[in-house]
C-alpha cells in the first residue's frame, strides 16, 4: 500500500463527522419507525457522537428516538451528554434500560451520571446496581461534592509491598481477579492498607519475575485525601505530570484512585466555567431551556445596569461642561471604551493565573507592578494618538491635552484593576471568574469619565 493511502483513510474509516445529512437521516428513520436503519446509521458512531447528535435535537425528537431505539443508549453515552439532556434522556429510558446502561460503568462514571440527578432518578438508577456496587456509589456520594472523593473510581489494583512481580502477574491473571477496564499503576500497600508506592504496567511487564515490586516504584508519588477538592486534584496531575494516584481516608487507607482522564476533564471544565463566567453566563449551555438562559444570565445584566447608572450619574456632574463643549460626548465614550478593554486583558490574565496558582502572594507585586506599567506604556502611546485627534479634529490644544492625560490615567487604572480585583475577590473567597468582570468594567468606567470630565472642567473652563 503506497504512503498516500495511509495518509488518507478511506471514507468509511473516517471519523464519521456529525453533518446535517446523518440528523436528517435520523429524523427520517425516527419518523418511519425504521429501527434496522436507525441501528446502521448509529452503528459506526463513538459514543461522544451520538451525545452530541442527542444534545441537537428537540425534547419531542429525543422522545421519538428512545421511543423506537433506546438498547442503543448505553453508559458511555450517558456519561457523554450534557447535564441538562442527561436527566432528560434518563427519564424517557425504560428502567430495564437504564440498569442495562449503568451497570457496566466504572463507580466514578456513575457518581458523575447520579450527583446531577433529582432523588427519584438517583434512586431508579441505583436499585439497577448490584449490592456491592450500590454500596460503593452510595459512599462516594457521601463525600462533599466537587472533593476527591466524588471524582475517584472505587476499583483499584492493589497488591501487597512486598511481593515479586511474578507473583503480581500471577495475580493479575488469575480467573478470580476484577480488574477496572483502564489502569496505569499497581498501587503497593503495608499491611494496614495505606499506599506505599506505584508501579507501572510497563515496568511490571519489563521486569524479570523475581524482582521485588519495592524497587520498581516511581520515584515521584503523591497520595490524594478524599476531601481534597478536585480542582487541587486536578492542579496536582498537570503540575507534577501524574497518571494516575491513590486516594486515602482520614485514617490514610486506600479507598479509591483518580486517573489522568478524570483529573484533565476537571481541568478542561474549570477553564470552560471560567470563560462562560467572565462573560458573565454562568454555567449554560446551548441545551438549556429559554426560563434557564434567562436567569442565569439576568443577574449579572441587572448588576451591569446598576454599574452604568453609577457611570452615568458621575456623567450628570458635569452637564454644564458637556453642554459648553459637545466635542466632550463625541471623545467620552473613546476614553471609557479604552479603560475597559485594558482592564478585561488584565483580567483575564489575572483569572486564569489564579486558577493555575501561578499568581501568588510572592509574585504579586511585580504582576502589579507590571500591569501598571504596560498600562502607562500603552497609555502614553494613545494619549499621542488621541491628543493629535484633539487638536486636528476639534482645533483645541486643550482638549487634546485632557483626552491624552485621561487615557494615561485610565488606562494605568484599568491595568492595577484587572489585577487587584480579582486577587481581592479570591482572598474573600468569591470566584473571581463570577464577578471581577462588573467590578472592573465600574472601576474604569467611572474613573474614565470622572478623568476626563474633571480635567476638562478644570481646564477648558
Amino acid at each position: 500500500m503506497a504512503i498516500e493511502d495511509l495518509q488518507k483513510p478511506e471514507p468509511q474509516d473516517d471519523a464519521y463527522a456529525l453533518d446535517a445529512s446523518l440528523y436528517d437521516n435520523v429524523l427520517e428513520a425516527i419518523e418511519a419507525t425504521d429501527t434496522d436503519r436507525i441501528k446502521a446509521l448509529f452503528e459506526p458512531l463513538h459514543p461522544a457522537d451520538i451525545a452530541d447528535l442527542l444534545e441537537q435535537m428537540s425534547h419531542g425528537e429525543r422522545a421519538a428516538l428512545l421511543l423506537v431505539w433506546s438498547e442503543g443508549i448505553d453508559g458511555e453515552v450517558l456519561s457523554e451528554l450534557d447535564e441538562g439532556i442527561r436527566e432528560d434522556v434518563i427519564e424517557l429510558l425504560p428502567a430495564l434500560q437504564l440498569a442495562e446502561a449503568v451497570r457496566d460503568l466504572e463507580s466514578d462514571d456513575v457518581v458523575d451520571l447520579l450527583e446531577d440527578l433529582e432523588q427519584d432518578q438517583q434512586t431508579a438508577i441505583l436499585s439497577a446496581l448490584d449490592a456491592a456496587d450500590r454500596a460503593a456509589v452510595q459512599e462516594a456520594l457521601s463525600y462533599p461534592e466537587y472533593s476527591a472523593g466524588r471524582l475517584m473510581q472505587r476499583e483499584v489494583v492493589r497488591v501487597p509491598d512486598f511481593w515479586t512481580v511474578g507473583q503480581t502477574i500471577d495475580y493479575l491473571r488469575a480467573e478470580t481477579t476484577e480488574l477496572p477496564d483502564q489502569f496505569y499503576h499497581v498501587i503497593l500497600v503495608d499491611p494496614r492498607m495505606k499506599p506505599v508506592g506505584n508501579v507501572t504496567l510497563g515496568r511490571l511487564l519489563s521486569t524479570g519475575r523475581t524482582v521485588r515490586l519495592k524497587d520498581l516504584v516511581e520515584e515521584i508519588f503523591m497520595v490524594i485525601p478524599v476531601s481534597q477538592p478536585e480542582a487541587d486534584v486536578a492542579y496536582a496531575f498537570n503540575q507534577y505530570h501524574l497518571i494516575s494516584a491513590p486516594v486515602v481516608d482520614d485514617d490514610g487507607r486506600l479507598v479509591g484512585v483518580i486517573t489522568i482522564d478524570d483529573a484533565m476533564a476537571v481541568l478542561d471544565e474549570e477553564a470552560e466555567e471560567d470563560i462562560l463566567r467572565l462573560a458573565g453566563v454562568g454555567e449554560g449551555s446551548l441545551s438549556d431551556r429559554v426560563f434557564e438562559t434567562t436567569k442565569q444570565r439576568f443577574p449579572w445584566l441587572f448588576v451591569n445596569l446598576i454599574t452604568a447608572i453609577l457611570a452615568s450619574l458621575v456623567i450628570a456632574q458635569f452637564e454644564d461642561t458637556i453642554a459648553q463643549f459637545v466635542a466632550l460626548a463625541v471623545l467620552m465614550p473613546i476614553v471609557a471604551s479604552m479603560g475597559g478593554n485594558a482592564g478585561t486583558q488584565s483580567l483575564t490574565v489575572a483569572v486564569r493565573a489564579i486558577a493555575t496558582k501561578d499568581l501568588t502572594g510572592s509574585n504579586l507585586m511585580r504582576v502589579v507592578m507590571r500591569e501598571a506599567s504596560v498600562g502607562l506604556i500603552n497609555g502614553l502611546v494613545f494619549a499621542a494618538v488621541m491628543g493629535a485627534v484633539g487638536l486636528f479634529w476639534f482645533g483645541s490644544l486643550a482638549l487634546g491635552a485632557v483626552i491624552a492625560v485621561a487615557m494615561v490615567i485610565n488606562l494605568v487604572i484599568a491595568g492595577l484593576a484587572g489585577i487587584l480585583i480579582p486577587v481581592v475577590l479570591d482572598r474573600l473567597e468569591i470566584d473571581p471568574a463570577l464577578a471581577s468582570g462588573a467590578f472592573v468594567t465600574t472601576v474604569t468606567d467611572v474613573v474614565g469619565f470622572f478623568a476626563f470630565l474633571g480635567l476638562a472642567a478644570a481646564v477648558l473652563l
